[in-house]
């Protein structure tokens, strides 16, 4: 490893602009202890570190299997397509490598053939996407829908031919020898290198049990990088959901099945299919009244802008949706008992008698909102209804499902500490031993760039915070001449801050949610000055090197909302043992996510820029200090011509 990252070595002699660095080198020899001695190392990088090939260098050296998982599609990408091919040509070792996402980005083959020659009339847009996806499945070695571009993110009918777990039928299926799934296990289980993402890794881990659901195979050793989302990540899949859409390709599919003649006796067939409709008309029903109850913090008004609204379930709710919900237990009921009826009924038949099992348990106990170890809520988001349960905790489900089973771990990310501390992320991630590392970042705040904080803003839940933040959005943005993220916490205020920098602005202004994510990144790249207004999803995962980007604007900090259930439910679950959940839990929560979205800004030593911050409690409430010391360190501003003058300095 030292001679790979030696002033003339291996690296050097490959890699463009390649410099060697004491903190990378730092990173890297703590990473050869975890493969050397096992154990678990918590690595906090600043950007500009090199950590990437910190700890790909020692993983391809180790000549273990090594399961590399970050938090976005981006980084397993570049990973795969960019730095591995770089390092297998200068290290001279010739290792294998398996990229794999979530299996519903891959297609079916079953599936696709039944949707292709299913009867019944298709809308122009399915005949083109249907050309388009056959003739790429003819010739696709990977079978991931990524392969084609012209392919929309949201195609209505891709649900209906992904390779979900819940519609797989494992080796009974009798495309199963060129699934691709299959075909993807198989390559993972002979590589050296398995790239996933932390929603695959927690996915994985939470269907461990299912014959059909593993498709990550056993690893001794993983890299965490952006280890920061891993909690997020892990409320998110080891928990319980039944949503109206699960019910209804629960039913459709039982109802395909039926028409396809799967079910050999004509009288039974005809009795499974009035038992789907039974559980497709009752759970309509039912998803009806959980609309239609009332909910803390509900009202008749539909979300804005496509935005989520959860609310916690209450005993008033469970009893209002009582006999409806019984409904459908007892409707699913029925359809199970019919599968398991048919004597010699096809596996494809008797997956979906599993299915309705599963969804019945999982609504009971939805029903009954009793475990003291999860929160129970309602999630709207556009038609879709879900009813949830979340782990309040994920420390000990983290540590036995996904750290305990590995030999060594190594946790990283830019943004890990708080306070000088891994106190927080070890508490959250349920980490007792592990070595600890934090470098600072290589890049050069004091001069590549400047922080300015308002001299006068209202307070950020007043009425007039939005009105004000607009201005000074203006503002500043005429001096930076746009090329700036405008990251907001809320889409409120983004939607009352837009139309005043369209019309106050001659710059080109793009808003999230107007288009896919990807294609706002890209023409924000490839438009001169342009300003991006966003929320959450673009806080962290993007990286736009230049002068296309020259100021990042934050309006609010980033608090979580006390209103989420699952917030609701942390807080509740600290005060209760005693704790102080806002500065232990809420601040450096905040912190973190505040420190990413400030990380968009510097991503080069080349790039300079402005880092604003329009929340006046930086300086008027005492745990603005908390921020303020964990803010990169560059020179504070609060005045609006000193941006001008800084960008006239770099000019010069």
């Amino acid at each position: 490893m030292a001679a790979a990252f030696a002033d003339e070595g291996p690296l050097a002699r490959a890699v463009a602009a390649f410099e060697a660095r004491p903190g990378q080198r730092q990173m890297a020899e703590a990473v050869v202890r975890v493969f050397t001695g096992g154990g678990a190392l918590i690595a906090e990088a600043g950007t500009g570190t090199g950590k990437t090939l910190a700890y790909l260098v020692p993983a391809v050296l180790s000549r273990e299997r090594v399961l590399i998982s970050t938090g976005t599609k981006n980084l397993q990408e570049q990973i795969f397509y960019k730095d591995l091919p770089v390092l297998r040509e200068a290290l001279g070792i010739d290792f294998t490598a398996t990229y794999m996402k979530g299996r519903g980005n891959y297609l079916c083959l079953l599936r696709f053939e039944e949707w292709r020659h299913r009867p019944g009339p298709r809308t122009a847009d399915e005949r083109v996407h249907l050309r388009l996806i056959t003739e790429w499945a003819r010739g696709t070695q990977t079978g991931d829908r990524a392969e084609i571009e012209d392919l929309p993110e949201d195609l209505p009918f891709w649900n209906e031919i992904a390779a979900t777990s819940e519609n797989c039928v494992g080796a009974d299926c009798p495309r199963y020898g060129d699934c691709h799934i299959t075909l993807m296990r198989q390559r993972a289980a002979a590589s050296d290198l398995v790239i996933v993402n932390h929603h695959l890794l927690c996915a994985d881990a939470a269907v461990r049990q299912s014959a059909y659901g593993e498709v990550i195979p056993a690893c001794s050793y993983a890299i965490l990088d952006e280890a920061h989302q891993l909690e997020d990540v892990a409320t998110q899949y080891f928990g319980l959901m039944v949503s109206n859409y699960r019910l209804l390709d629960l039913a459709r599919d039982g109802d395909r099945a039926v028409a396809a003649g799967l079910v050999a006796d004509p009288d039974k067939a005809l009795g499974l299919r009035e038992d789907l409709a039974r559980v497709l008309e009752r759970s309509q029903a039912f998803f009806e009244a959980v609309r239609g109850a009332r909910l803390p913090g509900t009202s008749d008004e539909a979300p804005e802008g496509g935005a989520e609204r959860k609310s916690r379930v209450t005993s008033r709710f469970l009893q209002q949706v009582a006999g409806e919900g019984q409904a459908v237990l007892e409707g699913l009921d029925l359809v199970e008992a019919a599968i398991a009826q048919l004597a010699d009924a096809p596996e494809e038949v008797r997956a979906i008698g599993r299915r309705a099992g599963e969804i019945r348990q999982d609504l009971r106990l939805l029903l009954r909102a009793d475990d003291p170890d999860y929160v129970f809520y309602v999630e709207q988001r556009g038609r879709g209804v879900f009813l949830r349960a979340s782990p309040i905790d994920v420390s000990s489900i983290v540590r036995s499902l996904l750290l305990d089973r590995l030999q060594g771990t190594v946790l990283t990310s830019a943004t890990l500490a708080v306070d000088e501390s891994f106190a927080y992320i070890r508490s959250r991630l349920g980490i007792e031993r592990a070595e600890e590392v934090r470098l600072a970042s290589e890049f050069d705040h004091a001069r590549q760039a400047i922080l300015y904080l308002p001299p006068d803003m209202p307070d950020p839940r007043s009425p007039a915070f939005a009105g004000a933040a607009a201005r000074e959005i203006v503002e500043i943005l005429k001096r930076t001449e746009g090329r700036a993220f405008v990251l907001f916490t809320s889409y409120a205020n983004l939607y009352e801050v837009e139309p005043v920098v369209t019309r106050e602005l001659p710059y080109p202004v793009l808003v999230q949610g107007t288009a896919p994510r990807s294609a706002l990144l890209r023409d924000f790249r490839n438009t001169p000055h342009a300003v991006l207004l966003a929320t959450s999803s673009f806080w962290q995962g993007v990286d736009v090197v230049g002068e296309a980007l020259s100021c990042v604007i934050i309006d609010k900090l980033p608090f979580a909302s006390p209103a989420d259930p699952i917030t609701a439910a942390r807080i509740d679950a600290i005060a209760g043992r005693g704790g102080a959940p806002f500065p232990d839990y809420q601040v450096p929560l905040a912190i973190l996510t505040l420190l990413q979205g400030l990380g968009r800004l510097i991503r080069h030593r080349t790039d300079r820029g402005v880092l604003a911050i329009l929340d006046p409690r930086l300086r008027t409430m005492g745990y603005g200090a908390r921020f303020l010391a964990s803010l990169p360190p560059a020179p504070l501003v609060s005045d609006l011509d000193a941006i001008e003058r800084f960008f006239r300095s770099s000019e010069a």
